[in-house]
């Protein structure tokens, strides 16, 4: 995708969360209740996820929690836009509305510890919603934009034909791969979690005292959310070198693959479709080094075909015979005269 395409993609993510801000800052002034038709404006502040949800967690395990989740859900979407494999723009772009909806609410909850929710529909006197906010909002609209894309476009990103379906190509490399990356991200994992729990557990004892119950209170459900992190998150790295070392391992199969059928038809005198790559793979430069191998092949199976016609020819064609050389001396007098009198013009 070009430059300007990135652009239109990704500017949907700031104007949401942008919008989504500014529409909070303007809720917390709001005294009262007030209407416009069906629709009711009153500040609420939610300690949970959308409309309410997992409000009656610990709120040290709902906060972060939450808001970590919305940091895995950026790492997401990173990892989509990048191994998406068409282009999309209104799959992109709704991820990215999405995003930004999803963004406005756990900025909320990082710097606030709550949301503020501040919208609500129906009739007055009946039926009222769950309050919510813009980003709540708008986020239905990514949803919307996202599975509309993908029931139309599906077929794309998930094609029924194709020779190279199976994700385990060369199972010895992909694994190594798969296992290499978990790996550095476990460890990686494991630092964070020594550092953040003695920093964590110092602090606190600092604060309260050596007082075992009210530290465990907030050590176990910290525990508790950062293990599931990171088995989240190997888990994640897993599946990404899985998809990435499919990118590797996919064109070095073709191409395994569309150099033997070369020999084949050079044997059998058949000729072979171009060497071509899916969009998305990794080493492309091995299109120009196929065409170059085919190129080479075909001259020589010309070349071999030629030889056999050209030695035939060889083989027929009368010798040249070597011109008798006048001798003068052969000739009788009266010939040399004449000769002699046409080379000086006068005959």
């Amino acid at each position: 995708m070009k430059r300007k395409e990135w652009l239109i993609v990704f500017l949907p993510l700031v104007i949401v969360w942008y919008l989504d801000r500014i529409s909070k800052t303007w809720a917390e002034t709001l005294q009262g209740y007030h209407s416009i038709g069906v629709v009711h404006f009153s500040l609420h502040h939610n300690p949970g996820a959308m409309l309410g949800l997992f409000a009656d967690l610990p709120p040290l395990l709902r906060v972060v929690t939450l808001s970590t989740s919305g940091a895995f859900l950026v790492v997401i979407y990173a990892l989509f836009q990048y191994l998406l494999p068409i282009k999309s723009m209104i799959l992109r772009s709704g991820m990215s509305v999405l995003l930004g909806g999803i963004l406005g609410n756990v900025t909320d909850r990082i710097v606030y510890g709550q949301v503020t929710d501040f919208i609500i529909l129906g009739m007055k006197d009946s039926y009222l919603s769950p309050a919510f906010n813009i980003a709540d909002a708008v986020q239905w609209i990514g949803y919307f934009m996202v599975v509309y894309s993908i029931a139309k476009e599906g077929e794309k990103i998930w094609p029924e034909k194709n020779s190279r379906r199976k994700y385990w190509i060369n199972r010895h490399f992909q694994l190594k791969y798969c296992y290499l990356l978990t790996g550095v991200g476990l460890s990686i994992s494991l630092i964070a979690m020594v550092f953040s729990y003695t920093y964590f557990k110092v602090a606190m004892v600092e604060m309260v005292g050596p007082n075992a119950q009210v530290i465990n209170k907030f050590l176990i459900p910290y525990i508790i959310t950062f293990t599931l992190v990171c088995i989240g998150f190997c888990i994640g790295l897993f599946t990404v070198g899985k998809i990435i070392s499919h990118k590797i391992a996919g064109p070095i199969y073709a191409f395994e693959k569309y150099m033997n059928d070369l020999v084949e038809a050079k044997e059998k005198n058949t000729s072979l479709r171009p060497f071509k790559l899916r969009e998305h793979d990794e080493f492309h430069e091995l299109e120009a080094l196929a065409h170059s191998v085919k190129t080479k092949l075909a001259a020589d199976v010309v070349e071999n075909l030629i030889s056999p016609v050209r030695t035939d020819l060889l083989k027929n064609e009368p010798e040249k015979k070597e011109p008798v050389p006048l001798n003068i001396d052969s000739l009788n007098i009266e010939t040399a005269k004449n000769i002699q009198l046409k080379d000086d013009g006068k005959i």
